[in-house]
């Protein structure tokens, strides 16, 4: 009878291990095919004039590198100061923006944070989203950077995006280090719509050229 039972457990857990396993693998396959369908295929930069920003890469989250004041968008307005906790980094030049779930966003800034459990609570979906925002001096583009130049109305477009998925509730909890801030985000986060999606998702409703489904950051900085 002890081993009956026992080959009745091996087999369950094979079999939810295999399932798993089906699902991770559909799952990368499915994002990888839908980063590479082009949505706005005819995009090209503006000839002239313009907005430079940059896309930007840690690893597993990508952002947004805005200038603080351009084509009538200023950012000092919508992140001032005082929110950070040393406000003289808010003299740089640029916000980087991102959005995702906040205990996934707080608890993984690096591959090195990654905790099993906050991927898997991330991934089955959360109303709790925040912006991630930090003061910074323009980046270098390197080979985790890229830089886009869009027209100014494509600009104002993707403002518009990125303040929409801000929530009502203000700044909710001090970032990574003293540049750096959490506001409460709008929307819902899941392995459908993840943070690399949301850089992707504002990028396609801007007009640029980028991939149908972005959830990796792949799908993201492959068309840059």
């Amino acid at each position: 009878m002890g081993n009956e039972i026992g080959l009745r457990v091996w087999r369950a857990a094979s079999w939810l291990a295999g399932t798993l396993l089906f699902v991770v693998l559909a799952y990368a396959t499915a994002g990888l095919i839908g980063g590479t369908i082009p949505i706005n295929a005819d995009w090209k930069p503006p000839a002239t004039g313009g907005v430079r920003i940059l896309v930007e890469d840690n690893g597993i989250h990508t952002g947004l590198v805005l200038p603080v004041r351009a084509a009538g968008i200023d950012w000092s307005q919508d992140f001032p100061a005082g929110d950070i906790t040393d406000p003289r980094y808010a003299r740089f030049d640029w916000v980087a923006v991102g959005w995702g779930d906040r205990a996934f966003y707080v608890e993984t800034p690096t591959w090195a944070d990654v905790n099993v459990l906050t991927v898997l609570r991330a991934a089955t979906g959360s109303t709790r989203t925040v912006l991630h925002v930090e003061h910074v001096a323009e980046p270098p583009v390197a080979p985790d950077t890229r830089a886009i130049m869009l027209s100014e109305e494509q600009y104002r477009k993707l403002a518009a995006y990125v303040r929409a998925t801000r929530g009502p509730g203000g700044k909710v909890a001090g970032g990574y280090g003293v540049n750096d801030v959490f506001y409460d985000g709008r929307g819902r986060y899941s392995a459908i719509r993840t943070c690399n999606e949301w850089a992707g998702g504002a990028l396609r409703g801007a007009g640029v050229r980028i991939g149908a489904w972005t959830p990796f950051p792949v799908d993201v900085m492959a068309w840059f």
